[in-house]
């Protein structure tokens, strides 16, 4: 399937998701809100692959939201009573979408890892902070830019970066809107990796990638699902619910699977994810 803002190919096990709009810095227009939800939930619902990396092109990964879509939308309103009542509303809905389409991500079975080379800019830092994983390149900065044109950050950063950094360095970042370079991103454990060029960083990124997609998908997605889960809630919820996920969920067929895959050094032969049904059918 063809889209506006992305390219998609799946190989290996391994889906790639690349932003293609270059020329416009990969910055995230009305299209996008909707391609990015639809190909993440196409790629899962399906069980297309076990992996999912998002990549991008250009000298920046994302310029962040395009300005363009809202000035398209903005109309006087001063003598519209009707219209002037329903902004708040309005603009909740146009937020509660853009939002959405970033927890597509987290909610994903598969981990999803993101490669950022050059600028992450603004609505970029919503994207990354809800991928699994995130690596860059030497020259890249993440910036949380929305504090520099009088906005508030509101499609996901602040939920999910103070959970990633400490809560000094992300009011830093927030109230300067200041470039973090890409050593500093991973010295404050933002990102996983450093590389040196956008090609050496893919290299890496897919080899990831390759190593997760060789581990049992049913356990890789207990792992996204717990580790989700511990981050929101308290020790011991963690634990109770890590425990009754594994009372219904741990195979043993693919624990022996595994161990025979290694005591035959060959690759363990693992059950994909089964695709995620819409309605009850009699042949479930």
């Amino acid at each position: 399937m063809n889209y506006e803002c992305f390219k998609v190919s799946i190989d290996q096990n391994i889906a790639h998701i690349v932003m293609n709009r270059p020329e416009k810095r990969n910055n995230m227009n009305a299209t996008f809100w909707d391609e990015l939800p639809t190909i993440i939930r196409d790629i899962d619902e399906h069980a297309r692959a076990r992996v999912i990396v998002i990549s991008s092109t250009g000298p920046h990964f994302c310029g962040g939201l395009d300005v363009g879509m809202f000035a398209t939308g903005v109309k006087d309103d001063s003598d519209d009573v009707t219209r002037r009542r329903q902004k708040g509303a309005k603009f909740l809905n146009s937020v509660s979408i853009m939002q959405d389409s970033f927890t597509a991500l987290e909610n994903c079975r598969l981990p999803v890892l993101a490669a950022i080379q050059g600028g992450c800019i603004g609505g970029g830092v919503d994207l990354v902070t809800a991928c699994d994983m995130r690596y860059a390149t030497r020259d890249a900065f993440i910036t949380i830019y929305e504090t520099k044109i009088g906005m508030t950050a509101d499609v996901g950063t602040f939920p999910r970066i103070v959970k990633l950094v400490p809560e000094g360095l992300v009011r830093e970042m927030a109230y300067t809107g200041r470039r973090v370079s890409a050593d500093e991103a991973f010295s404050m454990g933002l990102v996983n990796k450093v590389y040196e060029s956008q090609e050496d960083m893919l290299a890496g990124v897919m080899t990831i990638a390759n190593e997760i997609a060789a581990n049992a998908p049913l356990a890789v997605h207990g792992c996204k699902r717990a580790i989700t889960y511990a981050r929101d809630h308290t020790t011991q919820e963690g634990l109770e619910w890590i425990g009754m996920w594994n009372a219904s969920m741990l195979q043993n067929d693919e624990i022996i699977e595994a161990m025979a895959a290694r005591q035959d050094s060959r690759s363990a032969e693992f059950v994909d994810l089964p695709s995620v049904r819409k309605k009850i059918s009699q042949s479930s």
